[in-house]
This record gives structure tokens, sequence and C-alpha cells, in this order.
């Protein structure tokens, strides 16, 4: 994104964001951009943006409190930016007046944005079919089952499609702001901002970082002796060969088998287990990088690294600094 000023929109006045409160909206969605937006600040000491919380109706009850928005959906008319947040139940109807909104300020030219699980409402709208969109990861199989034609990518922390955008949860919904702060305004003023939130203007890896990976089921059990030992004995060799051998088949059996039994083959299995030994170990122990790669079985400290990369998104280093349980 370059940040030369006759690239960049021009406005004549603050930019104006609505953001979307309706039943079962989670406060934390809404508030993110209300607090993002309105920190931010011109060189000349102007707000940049104006921000209108926008209602489905008149009182909005979140769950955990009610609200009284101050504005209506109306107001989504003179919106340049639109900001839809999660909503906490998956299954609740989605009110037909803000898909009906929603769409109408799409067709006018209106950016939308959605955080979190307020990418369902967008895809109710039918407005991303065909594009590529997040959601959180808990959530991204959920929305690729109900909406096939999306294209849903779980690992990013944010998708921009132009004049429609999609986050992650949470901090997600901080990394979009200050996108849409970049996009609008450039470089320096979307870094003053990022600092007023205490969050870098760009984060290494995405979301792929914070899921949980867990092996598949398996409904036979004739490999669990197999596994159980595979797990104990990660840090050695473990190529086709020995498992065979450890499980008293051919090669070419063991491997039918895993795909049969577990729907993957043994070297993903070995890898998916590594990986998770890894991030356990990085978790809760001060062992260093080349003891970690030793005792999961890659073999090299740069290997590790790029595995590691390739599977979570990030260094095995960073993945420490934010999930170390001991200090």
């Amino acid at each position: 994104m370059t940040d030369v000023a006759e690239n960049l929109p021009k406005f004549n006045r603050p930019h104006i964001v609505a953001v979307v409160v309706f039943d079962g909206s989670i406060p934390s969605d809404f508030s993110t951009p209300c607090d993002v937006f309105r920190h931010v600040r011109l060189e000349n000491g102007q707000m940049a943006y104006d921000i209108k919380v926008c209602g489905v109706k008149r009182q909005i009850d979140t769950g955990l409190f009610r609200m009284r928005p101050p504005f209506t959906l109306s107001s989504l008319r003179h919106a340049d930016t639109i900001i839809v947040p999660g909503m906490s139940d998956l299954n609740q109807v989605i009110p037909k007046t803000l898909i009906r909104a929603l769409r109408r300020a799409f067709r006018q030219g209106t950016r939308i944005a959605s955080i979190c699980t307020g990418a369902f409402i967008l895809a109710a709208t039918g407005l991303l079919d065909g594009a590529r969109a997040t959601t959180h990861w808990l959530a991204g199989p959920e929305l690729a089952r109900r909406y096939p034609t999306i294209d849903v990518d779980p690992n990013v922390l944010y998708v921009d499609n132009g004049n429609l955008l999609t986050s992650a949860g949470a901090a997600a919904g901080i990394d979009l702001c200050l996108h849409i702060v970049r996009r609008d305004y450039g470089a320096a003023t979307a870094a003053d901002a990022a600092r007023l939130t205490v969050m870098p203007l760009a984060r290494e890896g995405g979301q792929v970082q914070f899921i949980q990976y867990k092996q598949p089921s398996i409904a036979n059990e004739s490999l669990q002796p197999l596994l159980q030992w595979i797990e104990k004995n990660l840090d050695q060799d473990l190529c086709l060969g020995v498992l065979a051998n450890q499980a008293a088949m051919s090669v070419r059996t063991l491997h039918r088998r895993f795909l049969e039994q577990i729907g993957i083959t043994p070297a993903n299995w070995i890898l998916n287990s590594r990986i998770r030994r890894a991030q356990f170990m990085l978790e809760t122990t001060c062992q260093s990088v080349e003891r970690v790669s030793e005792a999961t079985g890659f073999g090299s400290a740069a290997s590790f690294r790029e595995q590691f990369r390739k599977k979570i998104g990030t260094s095995p280093s960073a993945y420490r600094c934010l999930f170390r349980i001991i200090k």
C-alpha cells in the first residue's frame, strides 16, 4: 500500500463510519471500531472519522446488557464505511431489515467490513458469493459448509476485497480497523492510531497460530497401539519402514490403513504430532529452539523452523512469546 498523498482518498469532512448493532451482537466486536476510529486524528488535529452506532431497533439486547443506539439503520445511507460485528449465536435469525440495508448500501458504493462472525451476516446478503473471506477460525468450517460459494480462508487475520472486508475474531478486528485507516489516510496516520491502541501496525503471521490442532478421531482401533508408540518416540527416525516393522505389516498395507482409518498419510500424522509436541514445549518449558527441534525429531533447528512456520504461520520464537505459560 503506497503512502503517496495523491494516491489516497480525499475527504473534505470526517469519514463516516456506521457501526451496526443488533440483538446478540458481540460487545467487543462493535466497541473495537468505535475505540480505534475515534482516536484517529489528522495532521491539523481534525477528527478523521465520525462514528455512528446504528441499531436494527431502538433497544438492543446483547445478552450481557441492553443499549439504546443513538442512530437507526436509516443512517447507513450516509455512511462511507459500515462495520458489522459478530453474533454470539450462529443460529440466530438475521434481521431482514439489516440484510436489505447492507445490500442497498453496497450497491451505492459503501465499503462494508465484518468482524469475527459478522461474516455470516455478509454471507447471508449474498455479497460474499464467489469472494474470499475469513472469520474466527472456530467458525470457519461452518461458514464454508453453509455458503460453499465463498472461498473461506480461516488462516488469515483479515481479507480485503476492496469494498468488502472480513476479519477474524477479537484482536483481528483491530488489525482490520488499522488496515482501513492505512487505506484511507496512509501508514503514518495508521501508525499513530496503532500506538494509541497499543497494537503493532502489522502483526506477524495469521490466526493459524491460534488454532488448536487435533489429530483426527479413529473409528477402528487397529492402529491405536502404533499411534501410541509414535507419540512416545517422536524424537526418533520414524520412516515408513520403521513404522511398518513396528506394526508388523508391509509398507503398502500400513499406508493404506492410515488412509482408510484416519484419512491422512503416516508422514502427515507424524508431522502433526511433532508440531503439537513442539507447541507444548514452547508453551511450557524454557528449552531452546534447538533442543525442542531435537526432542520432536525434526533433526535440525533450521528444518524445525521451516516446518513450524509452514504449519503455524509464524516462527517458534514468536509463538513462544505469544503463548508461553512459564515466564
